[in-house]
């Protein structure tokens, strides 16, 4: 489970530099269009469509700022602005483009370098057990330090120990062990997350990556679901996830330093779970997932990035134990997936490491399903 000795090797070989490859000459370009002058427009079929839309009374829409307001910037109401335009050059005008380099001249760059996470503090919420713990386990085998953050700290602590001795186990003679602590916290109480926080910071020294996993779901008809129960459950799936996030953004913030928070959503905040009886759930993971985009655009200048995760079924401890009791379910959910199968936990450990690392240092305010398919049927 724990490799970390491969994107060390990884980095190694970055760092030294391959002999410098021949340029290459031939670059393959699909030909452009005759015309050379477009219009920047997400909506280019209303250019063609003009004199249709003054004969038809019902299709007169346009982009256009009403007549007592127009100026020169007639596209401020939409995405179309005819009022700019780009030449294009012809097609042997066009410059030619390198392979991508790294460092050391013209070579192919290392991808696998990038999704190393060494040097790193990472905090995982809700991280003692299910989905939580095996994201955290990825991120100390991408060489990130670890703070596990859960309600029962003592099973954290346990995690932790079980953690630091399967990494041991897996890398005879390691110098340089991963850091990994334990701490409790009421991720809906915002004075138990502060204190976490400043905790984790006494242990660590810093946080860069933050991974929002705390959460839960219950099976209520909405006419009979206890109100407190509903309460908990968006002070837990919600509240906690903005709690955290902005308490680690305050850290990178005063750090000036570039970091990247990852929330666990569900397939359930893009569609309706059947044949399960769980709005409220429903809701919060919706708030989640639109909760990620707008801190992502809120924080991007500070280059905060932040994403979501949309599992599917996933074969935790638990969800084996509801499929054994009732096969019929088993049956149904299986068979919505258009891969026939559920996901396992360590379906996740890819799509966690590749949001925290640089790898995906562009990717932020995205949605990344792991749902075999789930949502597109």
């Amino acid at each position: 489970m724990f490799r970390p000795s491969i994107a060390r090797q990884a980095l190694r070989t970055a760092s030294q530099g391959p002999k410098r490859a021949a340029a290459l000459r031939a670059s393959c370009r699909p030909a452009l269009p005759i015309n050379t002058s477009r219009c920047i427009s997400s909506t280019p079929a209303l250019r063609d469509s003009k004199k249709d839309d003054k004969e038809d009374p019902l299709r007169k829409a346009t982009t256009a700022a009403p007549p007592e307001e127009e100026a020169e910037h007639e596209g401020r109401y939409a995405r179309t602005d005819e009022s700019i335009h780009v030449e294009y050059p012809k097609d042997e005008e066009m410059p030619r483009s390198p392979i991508v380099q790294g460092r050391g001249g013209m070579h192919f760059k290392r991808t696998l370098a990038s999704f190393s996470l060494e040097g790193r503090v990472s905090v995982v919420t809700g991280g003692a057990r299910g989905l939580g713990l095996v994201m955290g386990q990825a991120l100390v085998s991408s060489g990130s330090d670890l703070a596990i953050v859960d309600l029962n700290k003592q099973e954290a602590e346990e995690q932790v120990q079980k953690l630091v001795a399967q990494y041991k186990e897996e890398n005879p003679g390691i110098e340089i062990m991963p850091k990994v602590t334990a701490h409790y916290a009421d991720v809906a109480n915002p004075d138990s997350v502060n204190d976490c926080i400043a905790e984790i910071l006494g242990s660590h020294g810093k946080i860069d990556n933050l991974v929002t996993s705390a959460g839960f779901t219950e099976n209520f008809d909405a006419i009979s679901y206890p109100y407190d129960r509903m309460q908990k459950l968006w002070g837990v799936n919600v509240d906690g996830s903005y709690l955290f996030a902005v308490g680690v953004a305050k850290h990178l913030l005063e750090r000036k330093s570039p970091g990247s928070i990852v929330m666990i959503g569900s397939m359930s905040g893009a569609i309706v779970n059947v044949p399960q009886p769980q709005a409220p759930y429903n809701a919060a993971k919706a708030a989640i997932r639109h909760l990620a985009a707008s801190l992502a655009v809120e924080w991007a200048s500070a280059h905060i990035r932040v994403n979501c995760i949309s599992p599917g079924y996933m074969l935790t401890a638990l969800t084996r134990k509801i499929l054994e009791d009732n096969p019929d379910l088993n049956r149904q959910w299986t068979s919505l997936i258009p891969q026939g199968k559920m996901g396992v936990p360590e379906d996740l450990m890819g799509a966690v490491t590749f949001l925290l690392s640089d790898a995906s240092k562009y990717v932020t305010g995205a949605d990344l399903r792991v749902d075999g398919g789930y949502t597109l049927t």
